[in-house]
């Protein structure tokens, strides 16, 4: 330690200036001169981006501060005229060498806003770069795991009308309109069904029937479709509501949120068909139903997580959109949708299980075939993995934001 802060005063004066009067006492073994370039000076930052908006000017010491020695100051810090938070470094320097702060000595750290013309104290106190740094840490990682959450809570009305005005507007002008949301995801499935289960025969030891091939089969592509619909999107939606991105002051990290709604519509449909089809071939409903709503979290937050990523990343890479759909087909044959886990050799089967739509299909087919609960041990693992994605993707998107509308 270089310096030490003591008796430090903070008052807020009637324009945009605060006044702070504190005591330094020197720590070094060399006497701070006024003639060598030592001053107290002051830094405002920008408290939501930590950047230096003001250098403000030097108050050097009436006379030369020995080691151990203190010395009473009083300054004036005039703040921006914009409204807004700043943070105040008040601190030792030495003139185009460095500043005592950032070398780990004590500085006087004010809170500070501006409103009205006029400036106000929130808190101040003495402190170290070192603890700042965490503190910011600390902070930044707070905000990794609640801004997603409060993005999607504020802007909730504001996503509801745009996956409204998606759904609707996909179909509009055509014959079938809306309904072509159902009929989508039914004619997708029929297709696989008519492919994987009356020409190659595949079938589920759980039931050999083509009735039971149907229902597992049509069980595992329920959370694929509310997938693959979002992340086949996801790489060109900016690019899509340019407008947005550009000219407008709006919420764009609701973009991708918009996306995995609407996969989430199309899934309900889905839902309500293949329970329709399970009653008529099975004549009942599995009460174990109810634990639906316990995979879908899971499957939202790993949607949303994937779909931030990759709407960030589609501006920058053109060609994303293009890779991408090889890569959803890809991940759809490594995941048992089509025919049996037991089908798989030993060993794929124990790397094919950390996939996280295996976990989801194989959770599905228990809660509304087999009548039992999803396996725990997966579902927590899951789970944890999907918050990672969900929380890193948001970190992604927040991280690359600002340079959408110079690159759109």
């Amino acid at each position: 330690m270089t310096a030490r802060f003591n008796n430090a005063e903070v008052r807020a004066n009637s324009d945009r200036s605060i006044t702070a009067r504190f005591e330094v006492r020197n720590l070094t073994g060399d006497a701070w001169r006024p003639s060598a370039g030592f001053a107290m000076g002051y830094h405002i930052f920008d408290p939501a981006t930590d950047t230096l908006v003001v250098d403000g000017p030097r108050t050097p010491p009436g006379a030369d501060i020995a080691p151990g020695e203190a010395c009473r100051f009083e300054m004036r810090c005039e703040l921006p005229a914009e409204t807004g938070r700043y943070r105040v470094f008040v601190s030792g320097m030495q003139e185009h060498s460095h500043w005592l702060y950032e070398r780990g000595a004590e500085f006087l750290l004010i809170d500070s806003a501006v409103e009205g013309g006029r400036a106000t104290v929130e808190r101040f106190r003495v402190a170290t770069e070192g603890g700042v740094r965490r503190e910011r840490m600390l902070r930044s990682l707070r905000r990794a795991f609640t801004l997603p959450v409060e993005t999607i809570v504020r802007h909730r009305s504001l996503i509801r009308t745009m996956v409204r005005r998606d759904v609707l507007g996909r179909y509009r002008g055509s014959f079938g309109g809306a309904f072509w949301t159902v009929l989508n995801p039914m004619i997708l499935m029929l297709t696989y069904f008519f492919v994987f289960g009356v020409v190659l025969r595949t079938r589920f030891p759980n039931d050999p029937s083509r009735s039971g091939f149907a229902l597992y089969f049509l069980a595992g592509m329920l959370p694929w479709l509310a997938l693959s619909e979002a992340l086949g999107r996801a790489p060109t939606v900016m690019l899509e509501h340019r407008n947005f991105v550009k000219k407008l002051v709006f919420p764009v990290e609701t973009l991708p949120v918009n996306l995995v709604i609407s996969g989430l519509v199309s899934e309900i449909f889905g839902v309500a068909l293949f329970l329709a089809g399970s009653y008529l071939a099975r004549g009942y409903i599995p009460a174990s139903i109810v634990w639906l709503p316990v995979l879908v979290v899971p499957q939202i937050l790993l949607t949303a997580g994937l779909c931030w990523f990759l709407a960030a990343l589609g501006v920058f890479v053109r060609d994303l959109a293009h890779v991408n759909g090889f890569l959803l087909t890809l991940w759809f044959f490594l995941t048992p949708i089509c025919y049996p886990e037991s089908s798989l050799p030993a060993p794929a089967l124990q790397i094919l299980s950390k996939n996280p739509m295996f976990v989801l299909v194989r959770g599905y087919r228990a809660a509304l075939l087999e009548g039992r609960a999803p396996e725990l041990h997966s579902l927590w693992k899951l789970c944890a993995v999907s918050a990672a994605i969900f929380v890193l993707g948001h970190a992604w998107f927040y991280k690359l934001r600002k340079s959408f509308a110079d690159i759109i």
